[in-house]
């Protein structure tokens, strides 16, 4: 059920309304979602580059450091696996892992499966870190879903899931055979 009190309207609603006007031939409903989800991936950006911070990482330190902590003990992972699970090429990780290493964050150690390949392990003070940051995440997100109940979260939850998927599955189509100019 949609909230539709004199104060229920936002930003967004004053955008789609000025749109409408300009150009009623377009259909903007897929930017009362995707202009909304932009306005909210740029408040969680700063309230995790916050608590990411408040807790002695950087962003990218903490996803790496994440990935080792939720692995389990002896929270330790190939950099294949870090490089998969956070979405980076290799050289950009072999990049991050140096930098966490110097940090006394993680340290290489050889596989014991395969003695040319190369395991990270996070450091106790890591994980130390690591922990308080999703601390500070949780409690920071907690306040920023504040205004939703339970029931309200668990259906959003369920809205996005399906969302990511349809956008995981998305492929630009060129548009460039339809361009009269081309």
């Amino acid at each position: 059920m949609e909230d539709r009190t004199p104060d229920s309207t936002d930003e967004v609603d004053g955008i789609i309304a000025s749109w409408s006007a300009a150009r009623p031939d377009l259909d903007f409903a897929p930017l009362t979602v995707f202009s909304r989800l932009s306005r909210i991936a740029k408040h969680l950006d700063r309230a995790r580059s916050h608590a990411f911070e408040r807790s002695g990482l950087a962003s990218w330190e903490f996803d790496v450091l994440a990935v080792l902590r939720r692995g389990g003990a002896p929270y330790r992972q190939s950099p294949k696996v870090l490089v998969q699970q956070t979405m980076v090429s290799s050289g950009t990780m072999t990049n991050r892992i140096d930098r966490l290493v110097e940090r006394d964050l993680v340290r290489r150690l050889t596989d014991p499966n395969d003695g040319r390949g190369v395991l990270v392990e996070m450091t106790p003070r890591g994980q130390t870190l690591v922990d308080a940051a999703m601390t500070r995440l949780t409690d920071s997100e907690e306040r920023l879903l504040g205004a939703m109940n339970r029931p309200e979260r668990e259906r959003l939850a369920v809205l996005l899931r399906k969302l990511a998927r349809s956008v995981d599955r998305y492929e630009p189509v060129s548009e460039a055979s339809d361009d009269p100019v081309a």
